[in-house]
């Protein structure tokens, strides 16, 4: 199998103390580290476009010492919108909105990625932080939802069951977003296939019920997912780094398990992708996941060792030396964080202190406070 990546030592030539702070090249593009914050949506767009708030809170994250920084879900078609404040990609007036954040992130040391997604039947939804939940009516913005069967997320209203028409018109319109991504600045594109989210609906037999080519074996229900990677990866050329976001287990009987994700990533990486992204859950109301300090380690381990391709391990990853640790038992290539993000931007900072890594991560505004993070 044809690897796109190659380690390095350091941007400088100088070597490095830990994994975690060692760079690392996929395809054209070089990150200065493995300390990546990982797509949490805000809730806080305005038709899809973004504002003032994505843009210090994106790019707080770069002056925090990040390697990559991916935005929110960004939806592919406008019925693709989690909410109606979610964030978009689907039109002219996005891109000049996520220009500037881009270059703000990119003027500060990290690489802009986006993660490009339709919520399927988990699309039309109030945010978490409103006073209602479930649906959001028609009457208050809300709009009819699409999967592939005609089966709702508990307590949600049900989809409608996607024809393969409309299949080939979403897989158009991933491939339409990654260009409009590539023209806002971003150097990074990743597909969502998780949480409970359109491709992970058709991946998993508890959501799909088709009988067509795009259900059944999970060679079928994997279909539109490879052929969303193998679009984006056409019209992003062969320098760009396409990673695939997926839920490696369903938390519940009869749902996807662990090595299911990995064969389909097995197959991803033949239709383009370089890199997976591991998380858990999300299709079910009634799914049972442990969670603990890197819960989730043990599955990006698992798809590392059947797919051999790079991965990166997400959950509870809340220090400079647990991340640190992942990586030197060889369970994952990267570290994506969300939570511990939002609770300490510069975590990337802290970590490289932590680690006993140089001030050469640290903006020079910020130096003087270095001793005090270690």
């Amino acid at each position: 199998m044809r690897q796109h990546y190659r380690r390095a030592q350091t941007l400088s030539g100088k070597a490095t103390m830990s994994r975690l702070f060692t760079p690392l090249t996929i395809r054209e593009t070089t990150f200065r580290n493995r300390l990546w914050v990982a797509p949490m949506c805000q809730y806080s767009a305005t038709d899809g476009v973004v504002g003032d708030w994505h843009h210090v809170h994106l790019a707080q994250f770069a002056s925090g010492g990040a390697g990559l920084v991916i935005a929110e879900a960004a939806a592919v078609v406008p019925v693709g919108r989690i909410s109606p404040e979610d964030a978009g990609i689907w039109n002219d007036e996005h891109v000049a909105a996520w220009r500037p954040i881009t270059t703000a992130i990119k003027d500060r040391g990290s690489i802009a990625g986006i993660q490009l997604a339709h919520a399927g039947r988990k699309a039309s939804t109030w945010a978490p932080f409103a006073d209602s939940n479930g649906t959001v009516p028609a009457a208050d913005g809300g709009w009819q939802t699409e999967g592939p069967s005609a089966i709702a997320y508990e307590g949600f209203a049900p989809p409608v069951a996607m024809t393969p028409e409309r299949i080939s018109e979403v897989t158009a319109a991933f491939a339409h977003a990654a260009r409009r991504s590539l023209d806002a600045g971003f150097d990074v594109i990743e597909v969502h296939a998780a949480h409970g989210y359109l491709l992970h609906e058709f991946l998993s037999p508890l959501s799909n019920e088709r009988e067509d080519e795009f259900g059944g074996s999970l060679e079928n229900r994997a279909r539109f997912t490879l052929d969303v990677v193998r679009a984006v990866r056409a019209e992003v050329g062969p320098d760009v780094p396409v990673f695939v976001r997926f839920s490696a287990t369903d938390g519940a009987d009869g749902g996807l398990a662990t090595d299911d994700v990995a064969q389909v990533a097995r197959w991803a990486v033949d239709a383009g992708a370089d890199l997976f992204d591991i998380s858990t859950s999300g299709l079910v109301a009634h799914q049972k996941i442990d969670v603990f300090p890197g819960y989730q380690v043990p599955h990006a381990a698992r798809v590392r060792e059947v797919t051999g391709a790079l991965v990166g391990a997400v959950g509870i990853i809340t220090s400079g030396q647990q991340a640190e640790q992942i990586l030197e038992d060889g369970d994952a290539d990267v570290i994506l964080a969300a939570r511990e993000w939002l609770r300490d931007p510069h975590f990337g900072l802290r970590a490289a202190a932590e680690l006993g890594e140089d001030a050469s991560i640290w903006p020079k505004q910020y130096v003087r406070a270095r001793r005090a993070a270690a």
